[in-house]
């Protein structure tokens, strides 16, 4: 069954990004600045109490940096490179957050003589650092978590430590001079069980009460990312989320609660995005084979590092004429063995697709141009281009 792609996209909104594809080559990311707006007051609204600190890995792109600025965004960021962008956008560092647990003493330093304040932790080597690079900087401490098997891209294993452990650092945090702020976590990147977030703030609750009793108050949660985007596999909508996440608060912190964070990425720019590609060629591996391979200009390493494993599964929509489908095993451009996206996970796609045709990526507005390599095989990184669905007639 092919994809409608007015399930994903409202007429408007898929005319302004067909129009601008028209104009430019093959591949490219459309991005609809409209929705990311739209999505970003919708979080706003559906979380009211919260701070939004934007993750800028998710999309780095000028346009929607400067867009999430004007909306009053706070930002996530993880590296130097990234905090220079921000701040070259006019953004003051009391916005900003210095949420990667794994960073150079001579970052930090950076960071500090920038302004920034707020800084993420999850071990003694790296919290020393801080002590010594950023004096009274505020701390917050990921901690560990569940919920890898519900998500699709999960984030867990690399990032946080022990909730004991995060105790033992809080109170180390204090001795140092440091504030101890509070708790991070993060539940995965499309998170599809909203139970993940229980869970966790129940660790963060118990986190709390242990070191009020040794005299430390803490004031602030970090809920991470995870909110989802529209792909393949159907999510719940943001109001069930939200009021999930609000009611697992209030049962475990009443109504007078903590500084809570927000550090959205895929949920704000993930649907915003169109990866416009090209049929290079389609064949077969035998003269009786059963499979077709369907090669595009487009793939793992200009792109669509997020099929890895599989992981995430993009809806893909070609206008090839007629309504006869079947199943490809969808493949990049790439000399190297590892560029095929979908081999197991079968899309289905006009079975009289040629050469020529272009296969539209649907919401590939996040971890798309900003995790595409640099000149592999000599492919250059993929172009982003912008529209404002609202503008158009």
């Amino acid at each position: 069954m092919k994809v409608d792609v007015l399930e994903y996209y409202s007429k408007a909104e898929w005319s302004a990004i067909k129009s601008e594809s028209s104009k430019h080559e093959t591949p490219c990311v459309i991005i609809d600045l409209d929705i990311v707006k739209r999505k970003y007051q919708e979080l706003g609204e559906h979380f009211p109490f919260s701070k939004i600190y934007y993750a800028v890995k998710a999309n780095p792109a000028i346009p929607v940096l400067e867009l999430l600025r004007d909306l009053g965004s706070n930002f996530d960021i993880a590296s130097r490179y990234e905090l220079d962008r921000i701040l070259s956008l006019g953004v003051s560092p009391d916005r900003i957050s210095y949420g990667n647990t794994i960073k150079k003493r001579a970052d930090i330093r950076y960071f500090y003589e920038k302004g920034v304040r707020l800084f993420a932790t999850d071990s003694e080597p790296d919290l020393r650092n801080i002590a010594k690079e950023a004096p009274g900087a505020r701390v917050f401490c990921r901690i560990l978590t569940e919920g890898s098997s519900t998500a699709d891209w999960p984030l867990s294993r690399k990032f946080g430590c022990h909730p004991d452990m995060a105790i033992d650092l809080l109170v180390l945090a204090k001795d140092l001079g440091l504030v101890p702020a509070g708790i991070s976590f993060h539940v995965g990147s499309q998170q599809r069980e909203i139970g993940a977030w229980d869970s966790a703030i129940a660790k963060v609750r118990y986190i709390y009460d242990y070191l009020e009793s040794e005299g430390i108050h803490l004031t602030l949660i970090n809920m991470g990312g995870g909110f989802p985007a529209n792909y393949i596999s159907k999510t719940n909508s943001m109001d069930v989320y939200a009021s999930e996440i609000t009611r697992y608060l209030t049962e475990d912190f009443g109504d007078d609660l903590p500084e809570i964070i927000l550090e959205p990425g895929r949920s704000l720019v993930g649907e915003s995005g169109v990866i416009v590609s090209e049929v290079v060629l389609v064949s077969k591996k035998s003269s009786t084979g059963l499979d077709r391979w369907l090669y595009l200009d487009v793939g793992k390493f200009n792109g669509l590092i997020e099929t890895w494993d599989e992981s995430i599964k993009y809806p893909l929509y070609c206008e090839a004429r007629g309504d006869d489908c079947e199943d490809y095993i969808i493949a990049g451009p790439t000399c190297d063995s590892q560029d095929i996206m979908y081999e197991f996970y079968r899309n289905p796609l006009p079975s009289y697709i040629k050469p020529g045709d272009r296969v539209y990526w649907l919401s590939c507005g996040a971890y798309t141009s900003s995790y595409a390599s640099v000149e592999f095989n000599g492919f250059p990184p993929i172009p982003t281009y912008f529209v404002n669905s609202g503008s158009v007639e």
